[in-house]
């Protein structure tokens, strides 16, 4: 296994990655964005024998971080790879002091809640209508520390 920094290679690859029915809807023009226009975003991809199997998204914009998206490919969940992706972000979120980071995730998703409730993301409030369905998210935090430790 390997994580590196995601390129315009990938976005193909990335694309197919099939990772559960609460996936957003990314699109070739939204990652391109993430790789050449958006100087906070850092976008990893987590690989086994060269093949993608998982996805990183998040922004660091001062002292704050905003996961934009973590996936696994659906038949390889579960078996601690997620770990591995929340882990780097975690890692370079502390070596870059950010004090919280903050994500949106589809109220219906229990796994993934479960997922980020294991890290010691806590909900903060509901945003009504926050996906293109009309669907609620919760906006979940996770104090890190940062420049006040």
């Amino acid at each position: 296994m390997m994580i590196r920094r995601m390129t315009e290679n990938d976005i193909d690859a990335v694309l197919e990655l099939k990772a559960g029915e609460f996936q957003p809807a990314w699109n070739r023009d939204m990652l391109m964005s993430e790789l050449k226009d958006n100087p906070f975003a850092q976008a990893y991809v987590l690989t086994k024998n060269d093949k993608i199997i998982g996805f990183l998204d998040f922004w660091i914009t001062f002292e704050t971080a905003q996961l934009a998206n973590i996936a696994i490919e659906t038949n390889r969940q579960r078996q601690g790879l997620g770990s591995l992706l929340m882990n780097e972000m975690l890692e370079i979120c502390d070596k870059e002091m950010c004090e919280m980071i903050s994500l949106e995730v589809h109220v219906n998703n229990q796994t993934a809640i479960s997922f980020y409730e294991h890290y010691g993301f806590i909900k903060a409030s509901l945003r009504k209508g926050y996906y293109e369905d009309g669907c609620d998210a919760h906006l979940m935090i996770k104090p890190l520390g940062g420049n006040y430790v």
